[in-house]
């Protein structure tokens, strides 16, 4: 497979697979009338699929990331989907306060590609 595949695969995957889980976790705020059980199971049933592309992108993207560089994709990838997931789906506002939380988490993530800095003897 062509490299820029190899790597960018597991990418494509966990946006996938984090568009589905953020829908699974959060879609039902818009459904408060239903039964708790009825969306417990359309959520198991979105993360079924979610899980479908999840392992997929980690055991294809351990070839190319460390396990610590694909979490720190992940988590910066939610962020992304859940910053236009909430506020195109659930009309929610971000504000300055969300965005320098999740510029800070991106930082961390950031250091999970840097080399590994050198500890102070």
């Amino acid at each position: 497979m062509p490299i820029l595949l190899t790597r960018a695969l597991p990418i494509l995957l966990l946006i996938g697979s984090n568009i589905l889980m953020t829908f699974a976790w959060y879609g039902h705020l818009k459904f408060k009338d239903k039964p708790m059980l009825a969306v417990i199971l359309v959520s198991w049933g979105i993360a079924f699929f979610e899980y479908c592309l999840v392992i997929p992108a980690n055991r294809w993207g351990s070839d190319v990331y460390s396990p610590a560089q694909l979490k720190g994709m992940q988590e910066v990838i939610t962020l992304t989907v859940f910053v236009v997931f909430s506020t195109w789906y659930l009309g929610q506002k971000i504000t300055l306060n969300h965005l320098i939380g999740f510029a800070l988490i991106a930082a961390g993530a950031f250091f999970l590609f840097r080399a590994p800095i050198a500890a102070a003897a």
